[in-house]
């Protein structure tokens, strides 16, 4: 069976690939370029593409910074250092507009070109920075759409499903999950803001979330942190 599983080179995303890989799918990861301020992501996905030998790794390229409106695609500063209630409260301003829509509009186009059925995305709706396109019903909605909006899905030649085994674990499960299914943490990346070299600011959303996980799963994270 073959599937389209989206990889931005995270610790979420990377995991997701690993569980498509190990339910025995042949995989095609996507990655996108999409004008984000740092492009150490791409790095990672192209490791972890090679980690489990997808099929194909392609990175689309598209500018979000067209649009801004986001500390990952504008000039604003990234939030630092929130506890888990104010990750918890609201919509942060790392958001990107429309990005996992785009994404997965992307996926359904390579998936019905490959003739399969299936996409893998990585989203997850427990620890999470509150962003609306993670959530159980928009995923629902969308796998809804999908099979309105393809030639095979309206000859009846697939029925898209779109794979989201991540959305009801917390980080600490994420972690375990990733192990078990042979991911490399060292090869991933999930900074929203790194410094020289790539390494890990230690103190976004993202690296806070993932520090947690690890900390609870009571295991090590190979990347440094600066104190």
């Amino acid at each position: 069976m073959k599937a389209v599983s989206l990889l931005s080179g995270g610790l979420d995303s990377s995991t997701c690939l690993g569980v498509a890989v190990r339910d025995q799918f042949d995989c095609y990861a996507l990655s996108f370029d999409y004008g984000q301020r740092h492009r150490i992501e791409l790095d990672a996905a192209a490791r972890m593409a090679r980690h489990f030998h997808a099929r194909e790794h392609r990175v689309v390229t598209i500018d979000l910074r067209a649009f801004g409106a986001s500390a990952l695609t504008a000039a604003i500063d990234v939030p630092k250092s929130r506890s888990l209630e104010e990750m918890g409260r609201g919509i942060p301003i790392t958001y990107v507009p429309a990005r996992n829509t785009i994404f997965l509009a992307y996926a359904l186009a390579w998936a019905e070109v490959l003739e399969c059925s299936d996409i893998f995305i990585g989203v997850n709706a427990i620890d999470y920075s509150g962003y609306p396109d993670c959530r159980p019903e928009y995923i629902q909605a969308f796998e809804r759409m999908a099979n309105l909006a393809t030639k095979a899905g309206v000859e009846g030649r697939t029925q898209t499903r779109i794979h989201t085994p991540l959305a009801q674990l917390g980080k600490a499960a994420i972690v375990k999950l990733g192990i078990e299914v042979g991911v490399d943490f060292s090869l991933t990346h999930s900074c929203y803001d790194p410094g020289e070299g790539g390494a890990p600011c230690g103190l976004c959303d993202s690296c806070l979330l993932r520090r947690k996980g690890f900390e609870e799963a009571g295991l090590h994270d190979p990347h440094a942190y600066p104190e």
